[in-house]
């Protein structure tokens, strides 16, 4: 996985390409999304933003993950509501699957080209063209596992 330096830097990047702001609050935000190195929920960060910006309201964190989803910098992890960190920004056909680990909680993003490939190809069976799309697998990560 690319450093948070890397990440924040591409993010800005981007940002200036398609010209779009990325405030100082939304950075902060991806900023700690990045830190957490694990999924991390709105009123988690919403406390940790407290830290540097006491006035930070849950409408704040919610405008700024819609702004990171949008841009395709964060992940919604569905099945445990939270957000984690996209480690290939600005990658053009962004499809990604997340392995959550149901004891320590743990999601590690991985990229299979095939199973993209698989999926897009099942989809236009059906007449649906796939933007992007996230698959979540749930088990038990190989920490977790060797710590029985």
């Amino acid at each position: 996985m690319a450093s948070q330096t890397q990440l924040l830097d591409k993010a800005r990047q981007l940002c200036e390409q398609r010209g779009v702001r990325l405030t100082p609050q939304r950075l902060k935000v991806l900023e700690l999304i990045i830190d957490h190195h694990s999924s991390i929920t709105a009123y988690e960060l919403l406390d940790l933003l407290r830290a540097t910006e006491p006035q930070a309201k849950p409408p704040t964190i919610y405008r700024a993950l819609d702004f990171l989803l949008t841009q395709g910098f964060i992940h919604k992890v569905e099945s445990t509501n939270s957000y984690i960190a996209c480690c290939v920004l600005g990658h053009a056909d962004h499809c990604s699957q997340l392995l959550i680990c149901d004891q320590c909680s743990t999601v590690e993003e991985c990229h299979d080209d095939d199973l993209a490939k698989l999926l897009r190809q099942r989809a236009e069976k059906y007449g649906f063209s796939i933007d992007h799309h996230v698959v979540e697998s749930h088990g038990i990560c190989h920490k977790c596992q060797n710590s029985k």
